[in-house]
């Protein structure tokens, strides 16, 4: 026989011959995780357990897998092939990395007929310093063995159980050790450590000895200390954060050359459906005064998603955003399946609130999802819980952000005492250059988990109570130890998180001053959706010579400014004697309020030097706009108070004039520039465009006389 077919039959009859082992009691999201990487290989896998209440304790909390020994005992009773190979590995927490072949030739590389290889462990976890001591020491490499694992032929594996006669909640790794010390059990059964990870890595105590290695297509954990590939990667012990972020990328599902390849496995498709859409509850949540909450809510009217398979959770705790969740309710609750409500007068907290909405959907048959969003949240994605739904997931948040900061909704990893720490991979996912699904252990302020989940795995109710920590994170902590995957997604772009530290709520339209705290929700909400043509597209009208017209505030913009001035409501006079200005004589005096007096001078300043100073200085080459100005204030024409203002020039170099409601419809006027001869009025004066002229010596002009309704304008004199 030619000696490469032969050692292709070799090989095949030891793969056939290849039995992987594993305990497994529920399917949890670790468990899916090991079998696809199984699966991915070719593992011939059995799993021992399934159905069966678990009694071997947890890994926090030593001791315990007697279990598992009792499992493998009997399962071993029925293998008769005397060349079986078995390996047997923990599932929660395991990865494979390789497959079966190169398994068994590192196996066989040891020339040891009957070997046991077991995993290995850096440290003693037992505070009997005799075991420790007893050990055997080797010249380089782990000498304490580690339960979780081993590989071995049959018949040496029954030898080597053939003793145990535990309870299920007695020690494993006691039984092991005690085994592995006795030289004489040691070398009747042969027994040997993977003491360079060559097979397997714990990564308890390890975790500086473990990278991520990048080669040909491939992903695979590296030993550096002893320069090895391990084929089983095991997160002993509280290691669980480290295998799931190794578990982002091991085996294939992350790789430079094809992005992510779990992202499209196991989808919910909802494009087509010809069924009804899932139910979901929706949880509100308002905990603190919040910029734009009015805006919050338009956006969620906008996502592409029935409504009548909706229902609202709304937790609000705050009187001011009062007015805005009933104008919300009385013109769309009907468009909903449902609506609860729970206000600032029930005096609920929000620890209980957030349990009062899971129940919402736990005891609603027909709730297939619970969808937690706080109000600071941006839903800038219509599509968002579509493709939440779509992905699958247990648990899955969407990434969100906050403008020119490198915050997200979620932690890549965490320290020692349960806090945010920065993982290697996190600057990578927040800009975008690694896009995928990420298991990682914190998220906040959006998520969707799954109706099943929280009627099983998360029905507790103290989820989110600690002694420690901050509701949030005791929440995550509870979802992790409970074994649920926090999925968040970057594959798209969602929206953002708003700043909420410095909102105050002292004025009528406070999303007015944000400009300086949210400054990207500020210029969607009041600049005109045209203004980016202004420069780039040369979308300014000339109407008379050095007269620019452009358009740069939102009809909302306007609105919002009219009403805060009314609401202040202490218009002056239009008299000569004015002690707000420096002299206290303004010769052309209007009626007026300047944006000082409502405390709006530096949000306006701020408003001119983004959005007025690039067109002056475009417009008036040599003229820079620096950050002050001369005066600014908004000024109300009427008929029976200030109808009209005489001809004059403005005492500025030049002047911006924005025009706040709209002249034919709220007011008949028109504003002439005498020495042009051009009567604006001829013109259609358009709301929320911004009028920049000369002021002094040139373009000598007057208001002409506002003979029906109100009219608004907001003035700045500037000097650059």
């Amino acid at each position: 026989m030619n000696i490469n077919v032969y050692i292709i039959y070799i090989s095949l009859l030891l793969l056939i011959n290849l039995l992987v082992l594993t305990v497994a009691t529920q399917e949890t999201d670790g468990f899916r995780r090991f079998l696809r990487s199984a699966k991915h290989f070719n593992y011939t896998i059995k799993v021992l357990g399934r159905g069966e209440t678990w009694r071997g304790g947890d890994y926090m909390s030593p001791p315990g897998g007697g279990q598992k020994v009792r499992l493998l005992k009997s399962a071993l009773e029925d293998i008769q092939d005397e060349n079986r190979v078995i390996l047997l590995v923990d599932s929660y927490d395991v990865i494979l990395s390789s497959g079966p072949r190169e398994l068994l030739k590192k196996f066989h590389s040891q020339h040891l007929k009957w070997i046991k290889t077991f995993h290995q462990k850096l440290c003693c976890i037992y505070n009997y310093t005799l075991f420790c001591r007893l050990h055997p020491h080797v010249r380089e490499g782990k000498r304490f063995l580690g339960a979780g694992g081993f590989i071995g032929y049959a018949p040496n594996l029954k030898q080597m159980l053939s003793d145990w006669s535990g309870a299920d909640s007695d020690s494993d790794q006691l039984f092991f050790t005690k085994l592995y010390i006795n030289p004489e059990k040691r070398k009747s059964i042969n027994i040997t450590l993977d003491n360079k990870c060559r097979l397997f890595q714990n990564l308890h105590g390890a975790l500086d000895e473990v990278v991520l290695k990048f080669e040909d297509g491939r992903v695979r954990a590296r030993n550096v200390l002893y320069n090895t590939l391990p084929v089983i990667i095991h997160g002993n012990g509280p290691t669980k954060l480290q295998i799931n972020y190794l578990g982002n990328y091991i085996p294939h599902l992350w790789m430079f050359e094809t992005g992510c390849t779990l992202c499209n496995e196991g989808l919910r498709p909802l494009s087509g459906l010809q069924s009804e859409y899932p139910v979901v509850v929706i949880g509100i949540f308002i905990q603190q005064p919040t910029p734009f909450v009015t805006v919050f809510f338009e956006r969620l009217l906008n996502l592409k998603y029935p409504k009548n398979r909706l229902r609202l959770f709304i937790y609000n705790q705050e009187l001011h955003h009062e007015p805005h969740i009933r104008t919300f309710l009385e013109y769309h609750e009907s468009e909903y399946q449902g609506v609860k409500l729970i206000g600032p007068e029930e005096d609920i907290d929000p620890v209980t609130s957030r349990n009062i909405g899971f129940d919402m959907c736990r005891d609603d048959i027909d709730c297939e999802y619970f969808f937690s969003i706080d109000v600071d949240v941006v839903l800038k994605n219509e599509d968002m819980l579509r493709i939440l739904i779509e992905l699958n997931k247990p648990f899955i948040a969407p990434m969100m952000t906050k403008p020119g900061r490198l915050w997200t909704n979620f932690w890549g990893a965490l320290s020692a005492d349960g806090y945010y720490a920065r993982s290697e991979d996190y600057m990578d996912i927040v800009k975008g250059r690694r896009m995928g699904l990420w298991n990682v252990p914190y998220v906040s302020h959006i998520f969707l988990i799954k109706a099943d989940t929280l009627r099983t795995d998360l029905k507790d109710p103290d989820l989110f109570e600690s002694a420690t920590l901050d509701p949030d994170m005791a929440f995550c902590s509870k979802v992790r130890n409970k074994g649920v995957f926090m999925f968040v997604t970057n594959m798209h772009t969602f929206g953002r998180v708003l700043s909420t530290e410095n909102y105050q709520t002292n004025h009528l339209h406070n999303d007015l001053w944000q400009i300086f705290e949210n400054p990207v929700e500020w210029e969607e909400r009041y600049i005109h959706e045209n203004y980016s043509k202004v420069l780039r597209d040369g979308l300014i009208e000339m109407p008379c010579p050095d007269v620019y017209w452009f358009p740069v505030f939102t009809d909302v913009a306007c609105k919002h400014l009219i009403e805060e001035m009314e609401h202040f409501g202490q218009w002056s006079g239009g008299r000569n004697v004015d002690k707000r200005i420096l002299g206290g004589y303004e010769n052309v005096p209007t009626v007026d309020i300047h944006m000082n007096q409502v405390g709006y001078d530096k949000e306006w300043q701020k408003f001119l030097l983004d959005y007025a100073a690039p067109v002056t200085e475009k417009m008036y080459p040599g003229y820079y706009t620096t950050a002050q100005f001369d005066l600014a204030f908004v000024v109300r024409y009427k008929p029976d108070e200030q109808p009209a203002l005489r001809p004059h020039h403005d005492a500025s170099t030049f002047t911006i004039n924005i025009a706040l409601n709209q002249v034919g419809i709220d007011y008949q006027c028109s504003c002439d520039f005498l020495s042009h001869n051009f009567d604006f009025f001829l013109r259609i004066v358009r709301r929320g465009w911004a009028l920049l002229h000369p002021g002094r010596l040139t373009h000598y002009h007057e208001g002409l006389p506002t003979v029906e309704g109100v009219r608004y304008i907001s003035v700045s004199f500037v000097d650059p």
